[in-house]
Parts: structure tokens; sequence; C-alpha cells
């Protein structure tokens, strides 16, 4: 069934240009009566345009207006207490309460990515990483993290991938790409300038540009070809870097299986081989 209207709809509210926003926030605040209305309808009680409508589902991702609403009716099938259940990290509080928050948010962040990931996105990529002579992944602070565990994973099944962690490496890094190679650039917030420029580095030479980022409009998704993105809607500043994280791992290791499988028996033997000679030196 499809779902995740009220999510796509929170998670990207920030990105839209003005008037998509003020209808969001509408059918936010009234999506019960959107799921009962007609396009026209919402558009009057919203004090938008029809025309605005059908750009803010385009801007979700969704075909139109009548998709919108079918998730939305989704959306509230369930327990509409889901929708808002990140929980807020109590620093004073006792253990078990921060175990318990923690990992809310986080099993919380990887359904909500679940909600806004394109599968045909998913296999567009996977598509091409694995047809790919050389990857090139972004990445800057905590989205670096993420992308040396996807060079990691990829270099045991014996792809050629490298990392660029900052600007001069990874500008480097860029204008030595062609047609054979993917640019993978990794950011949350999609506003990491190193990694736009990186990407567009890429694409002018050639490669075909990948991007990991929040959903929504953002500057590095623009820069890339093929759109990966992953949902966290939680309140707090000090658990939005660690469930988005979460997330965006979860999507790494979707990458790489996928990856992996495509020509199962020969990644097998890479990584007997590379286990085997990582294990002689322990």
């Amino acid at each position: 069934m499809l779902k995740g209207g009220l999510i796509s709809l929170k998670a990207a509210i920030s990105s839209l240009k003005p008037t998509e926003q003020k209808a969001a926030k509408y059918i936010l605040e009234n999506p019960e009566e959107v799921v009962n209305s007609s396009v026209q309808r919402v558009a009057v009680l919203a004090g938008v345009s029809e025309a605005t409508l059908i750009r803010l589902c385009r801007s979700l991702n969704f075909k139109g207006f009548q998709e919108l609403k079918l998730r939305i009716a989704a959306d509230m099938s369930k327990n509409t207490d889901e929708l808002d259940s990140y929980q807020e990290i109590q620093i004073d509080g006792p253990i078990s309460e921060l175990i318990a928050s923690i990992s809310h948010n986080n099993m919380r962040s990887i359904q909500d990515t679940l909600t806004v990931l394109s599968n045909e996105s998913l296999e567009k990529a996977i598509d091409v990483m694995s047809k790919a002579k050389k990857i090139v992944i972004f990445g800057v602070g905590a989205s670096a993290v993420i992308a040396m565990d996807l060079k990691q994973k990829l270099t045991r099944i014996n792809y050629w991938c490298e990392t660029g962690l900052g600007l001069d490496e990874q500008a480097t890094l860029a204008v030595n790409m062609d047609e054979r190679d993917v640019a993978f650039g990794i950011s949350y917030s999609g506003q990491t300038k190193d990694v736009i420029h990186s990407l567009e580095l890429a694409r002018e030479n050639g490669a075909v540009t990948l991007s990991l980022t929040r959903f929504g409009s953002n500057p590095v998704a623009s820069a890339a070809e093929i759109n990966l993105f992953t949902s966290s809607l939680e309140n707090s500043i000090r658990s939005g870097a660690m469930a988005s994280r979460i997330a965006q791992l979860n999507v790494i290791d979707i990458l790489y299986v996928g990856i992996a499988r495509k020509d199962h028996e020969r990644h097998v033997k890479s990584l007997e081989k590379t286990r085997k000679a990582v294990s002689k030196n322990t």
C-alpha cells in the first residue's frame, strides 16, 4: 500500500517554495479534509492555485494529487501518534530511558526513510555502480564516516573505490573521472559546498553522478543525476545527527548488497580472499 504522504510533506517542507509551503502546511493540519476533497477544493481551502498543488506533488516525487491523497489516507489508517513519535533525548534521565529513546529514534528514522526511498532510483544506482570502472565517494564531517563505510565494503568485493573527504582531495579526484566512473555525493543537509562542487566537476568530466541526502529539493541532489533520499524528523539536534546517520548507513547496506548480488559467486570469492588476507594480520 502507498504510504508516507505526511512524512514526505514534513521532511520536505523546509525546502519547498513559499506557495508550496503554504499548501503543505494546510495539508498537514487538515489531512482528513484533503483526503475527502478534490484538488480544486483543496486549492481554495489552502489559498493556493491548483498548479501549486500539482507542483507540490512533483516536489515530493509523487505522480499527482491522487497519489498524495492515497498516501495520506494510508498514513491515517495507522496509529496517528506513530507519525510524531520521535522522542526527545533526556540527558538527565535513567540509562533505561536513554537506551529506549535513542533506539526508538533510530528505528523510526529507518522506517521513515523507507517511505521516501525510491525503488527505481535504487535500482539505477546499483546498476551504474556495479558497472563502474571506478567509484568515488564525496563526504565531509559525519558524511565522511558514511563514505568510508561504503568504500570499505566495496573494496572487500574488489571494486576500485576512492573517498574524497576534503575539498582539495575531492576536486582532484573529480577532475580525473570519465564516463566509465561514478561519483557519489553524500550530505544529509544537501547543502555541503565541497560535495556540490565535486559532483559538478565529475559530471563535467562525464562521470555518472549520484547523491544521498535528506528528502526534498537541495543543491547536492540538484547536482546529481540519480537521487537517493533519507528522512529523519526528530526535533532534537542531539538526536538528529545520530538517527540520520543510521538511516544513511541502512541505505548504504542496501546499495552494497544490491551490488554484491549482481555477480554473487565472484563477490563471495573476493570476500573470502580479503577475509583470509586480513586474518593473517590478526
